[in-house]
């Protein structure tokens, strides 16, 4: 069943600035969200959402499990996995260039087969113009000219949007039952505030992680990681940039990734890697190793 995603007011006990509107009018950023046709399947809800950290306004888009507010399940609380490009997950209408994960129906799909239990997706808005310097941690990226603020997403994350989030939704707590995840850029945040802030999130996903930053830090920070989540997906194409050279870099990045956590004792059971052949960089390719992605990181 295709749904109407819902704009929701703040919690009313949440103190300020933290998940207000901040003066910006609701009906204003609704006009965003609901230009063209939805593809949203489920019950999505949008909450405007002012973080201090950064001093902007974005979207939280809240996919919630079918039935949440079935009174007979008002005691239920459950997992929750955060994913960064809000946008993108589960509405072509918002999706860049028309395109999405389809977050919404895979989850739909996994969960009618048995194949996960039911989850809370949190889809973050990345910050439009702004997004690289959110997502970038570190200086000297070659990413155009700009000052790196992804230092601080961790911060963003873990003292403004979790906290906003467990006061919103019946959530559970511990690292087994939070998740975190995105893609090129988002999946390089993600893969930082792992390294940065262990033992938070016990499940990754890693779609096209953008390992060259910093001259490749990632990398150096995750060899001198001890504490790796539960479970981690990390995953490419052999396209991902339109060149050969430059997408068979990209790809050994990712391979040496999957050396450091191999060396870290990740086996099969707590690591998926995936290359996939003839993959661009692109929301469709991310989309079509979704299922897999979910089956892995989300199932019991």
């Amino acid at each position: 069943m295709r749904g109407v995603p819902r704009i929701e007011p703040p919690p009313v006990d949440e103190p300020g600035p933290v998940g207000s509107l901040a003066g910006i009018a609701a009906d204003a950023l609704a006009t965003e969200v609901f230009a063209g046709s939805s593809s949203v399947r489920g019950d999505l809800r949008i909450h405007p959402f002012t973080s201090s950290v950064f001093g902007n306004t974005r979207y939280l888009r809240v996919l919630v499990p079918p039935g949440y507010d079935d009174p007979a399940r008002r005691d239920r609380r459950y997992p929750v996995l955060y994913l960064n490009d809000g946008q993108n997950l589960f509405d072509s209408a918002t999706g860049f260039g028309g395109m999405e994960w389809g977050v919404d129906e895979t989850l739909d799909n996994l969960l009618r087969g048995g194949e996960i239990p039911p989850w809370i997706v949190v889809g973050i808005d990345h910050a439009d113009a702004k997004r690289a310097e959110e997502y970038v941690p570190y200086a000297g990226a070659g990413l155009l000219t700009m000052t790196p603020r992804g230092h601080a997403y961790p911060r963003f994350l873990l003292e403004e949007v979790l906290p906003f989030i467990q006061a919103c939704y019946r959530t559970r707590r511990g690292p087994r039952n939070a998740g975190l995840g995105g893609s090129s850029l988002g999946a390089a945040i993600a893969l930082y505030t792992v390294l940065t802030h262990p033992g938070i999130f016990g499940r990754v996903l890693l779609e096209s992680p953008s390992l060259f930053l910093g001259r490749r830090r990632l990398l150096r920070g995750a060899r001198e990681c001890t504490t790796w989540p539960h479970r981690v997906y990390l995953a490419a194409g052999t396209r991902e940039a339109g060149e050969h050279t430059a997408s068979a870099r990209l790809v050994r990045n990712v391979r040496e990734l999957e050396d450091v956590l191999r060396g870290h004792g990740l086996g099969r059971a707590r690591l998926t890697v995936v290359i996939e052949e003839g993959a661009p960089h692109s929301e469709t390719a991310w989309a079509a190793r979704l299922p897999l992605a979910l089956r892995f990181l989300l199932g019991t």
